[in-house]
């Protein structure tokens, strides 16, 4: 499963999703969508007990949980029990709540935007675009922001295609690059920035997003070039490709006197959450 994660918001609370790319389908937690529907203080025992009733009851639902580690608010992964739309509407059916209906309707809304996306790409794009408005960036930002978007997404298609594995494979090539131009690792920006389960460029500044980029398309240059295969051969790119961002993000920093890694997110855009002396 591609690892398309998402948090999406009904009636102002939070829904985390991730969309299999190979069954073209989304699939939601399903405690995040009983506190929704229930308003619960415990939502998971609410879903544990949910779970014996269903399964005492002999629904073949039971047997269609999927699960899959989300983001927590600790900024860690758990393992979340999870349905595709077509499960969950049948769940919340077992579920006496007035947002029913409405939620079904909004399930289907939802579902139907990202299988329009799959056809056309670029509806995906503009919808990225009006969110990043939405939320006060520039158009110069949301420029580079994309830009950036589609070097990382080059690079990560070269490890693909010569056999580094998804997921914990590329989030560690990921923080090597990170690191080597950065000074910090991901984990280490992102408290620099108050972030916990936020994406990091997300609350890049212009400068940030054009030094990863930067990065990112030297990796994947110096590795088509050196043929790199696998995890460990593809370390070594990764540290001369961010290397060579750092050496220029040292030049640009001597000649203004300014520096580029920052403490500001768009949580509080009015002000620097942290400064590094």
């Amino acid at each position: 499963m591609k690892n398309d994660y998402q948090i999406v918001s009904f009636k102002n609370k939070k829904i985390r999703r991730r969309w299999d790319e190979k069954e073209e389908k989304w699939y939601f937690s399903v405690v995040d969508t009983i506190e929704v529907l229930t308003d619960s203080t415990i939502p998971k025992r609410y879903w544990s007990d949910l779970k014996i009733k269903l399964k005492n009851e002999g629904s073949q639902v039971y047997e269609k949980i999927v699960q899959l580690k989300f983001i927590a608010s600790d900024g860690k992964k758990y393992a979340t029990d999870c349905f595709s739309t077509q499960d969950l509407i049948r769940v919340i059916q077992s579920i006496p709540s007035p947002k029913t209906e409405p939620f079904k309707l909004w399930l289907a809304k939802v579902g139907y935007e990202r299988m329009q996306e799959t056809v056309d790409p670029e509806r995906s794009l503009n919808r990225a675009r009006e969110n990043w408005q939405k939320l006060g960036r520039s158009q110069k930002w949301i420029q580079q922001r994309m830009m950036g978007q589609e070097t990382r997404n080059k690079l990560t298609d070269y490890w693909k295609d010569h056999n580094v594995k998804e997921q914990d494979e590329y989030a560690i090539l990921t923080n090597i690059i990170h690191e080597e131009w950065s000074d910090l690792s991901i984990k280490g920006h992102k408290q620099l920035k108050s972030l916990k389960s936020e994406n990091l460029r997300d609350h890049m500044t212009e400068a940030e997003l054009i030094f990863t980029a930067l990065a990112e398309l030297s990796t994947r240059q110096i590795a088509e070039s050196e043929k790199s295969q696998g995890f460990e051969k593809n370390k070594i790119p990764a540290k001369k490709g961010g290397r060579i961002a750092k050496n220029a993000r040292l030049e640009l920093e001597q000649k203004t006197g300014k520096k580029v890694v920052s403490g500001e997110n768009f949580k509080f855009p009015e002000r620097t959450i942290k400064k590094l002396k």
